[in-house]
């Protein structure tokens, strides 16, 4: 069944590669620095609404058993990410991909690996409610944040809610995450951009001209985010847990069953298909967003599913002209760089992220507090996990 699997995705995707590499290329952008951070109407900022947002960012009562909270797999002092190779996910699971950064999320138009989610709001609810990431239940966790009165006075305060409505807290969560943003002047690229002729090393200007040039990162690579945000299959090499963790292979097949993924694929084999989850365009099996590189330097391991541990190896693993892959972007191929080469163009990656990370540091969470018998909140914590 397995081999029978593999022969029917080849097959396919055969036959999209194929199709894909008449396609023309389009003319790209060339990298800048990050323009200031687009705000939705419908979710404006304020002081008060941060301060919600960065509690319940931090605040595990949002799972299902009070243990999980954003802040458990985007963890600040690890890049906003965590350095599993895939994510941890809710107790008793293991995630079939790895973290993607929160860090200048905000300028997406695309998130998620494989570009289905568009908004930080739906992303928050859909992380904290998925049964194998916050595990969540609505009304359950809409309850709980009625009995904090620090979070009913609050809701009130910014939202206008007499009690705490579900669908604000994910709006409090992405406007909080809209702070997470690299500064320019952290940046040694965006200081060099700005003017400023001392900020990036010899080596990084060496590897700046390769990655503008013989190298060809920025056919992928470019704008303000210094990706295309378009979705390539690579070759990346296989993530050895897919083959070893069972409950990395129960997530994987429980994904492929819930997005109605062929009974010959689901039940064959265990492998993330990437975009096409969301199109069911078989020329997009095993294609994967384009990452930004901004902010390298804290968030590795790399790649979709974290196979791949250090940026010289990403450089490496590009030099080969990717991996073996039916589909493989026909931008691929073996560039020839020497040790030196590759160096330089490390040295210039290194220099999209802030010198400094960016570190917020948890808040003092507000207590759970019992009803007394005429229905007001008490003014003593209920003590334990709630």
């Amino acid at each position: 069944m397995k081999r029978f699997a593999l022969l029917l995705l080849a097959a396919i995707a055969l036959i999209a590669g194929a199709w894909a590499a008449f396609v023309p290329q389009t003319a790209h952008p060339p990298l800048a620095s990050l323009p200031a951070v687009p705000v939705p109407a419908g979710n404006p900022m304020s002081e008060d609404k941060l301060r919600l947002g960065r509690m319940l960012f931090f605040d595990p009562r949002l799972s299902g058993d009070s243990s999980t909270s954003c802040a458990s797999c985007h963890v600040p002092q690890l890049g906003w990410t965590h350095n599993d190779a895939l994510a941890r996910g809710y107790p008793g699971h293991r995630l079939w991909r790895n973290n993607p950064t929160v860090l200048n999320a905000a300028h997406y138009t695309r998130l998620m690996w494989d570009g289905t989610l568009d908004s930080l709001e739906i992303q928050a609810r859909s992380a904290m409610q998925a049964p194998v990431e916050g595990n969540g239940k609505a009304s359950m966790v809409e309850m709980r944040l009625r009995f904090i009165p620090e979070y009913v006075a609050l809701f009130r305060q910014v939202f206008g809610d007499e009690w705490p409505q579900l669908d604000h807290a994910w709006q409090a969560i992405a406007a909080f995450e809209r702070t997470l943003v690299s500064d320019p002047r952290q940046v040694p690229f965006d200081r060099h951009l700005s003017g400023d002729a001392s900020a990036l090393s010899e080596s990084a200007r060496r590897g700046l001209a390769l990655f503008e040039g013989k190298a060809g990162c920025i056919q992928c690579h470019h704008g303000a985010l210094a990706t295309d945000e378009g979705f390539h299959a690579l070759g990346v090499p296989r993530q050895p847990l897919y083959d070893s963790h069972p409950l990395v292979q129960i997530a994987v097949r429980w994904q492929n069953a819930q997005r109605d993924v062929p009974q010959a694929v689901y039940r064959g084999l265990e492998e993330d298909l990437g975009r096409y989850y969301r199109t069911r365009e078989p020329a997009d099996i095993g294609k994967f967003r384009t990452p930004t590189l901004r902010e390298l330097k804290y968030t590795a391991p790399y790649m979709h599913n974290g196979a791949i541990a250090t940026l010289r190896d990403v450089v490496d693993f590009f030099d080969a002209g990717g991996g073996s892959v039916p589909n493989k972007s026909p931008l691929l191929k073996p560039l020839g760089l020497s040790e030196d080469e590759k160096n330089d163009l490390v040295a210039f990656l290194e220099s999209l992220s802030m010198e400094r990370p960016l570190i917020v540091e948890a808040p003092v969470l507000p207590p759970t507090l019992p009803l007394d018998g005429g229905g007001e909140l008490c003014e003593q914590p209920v003590q334990g996990r709630i």
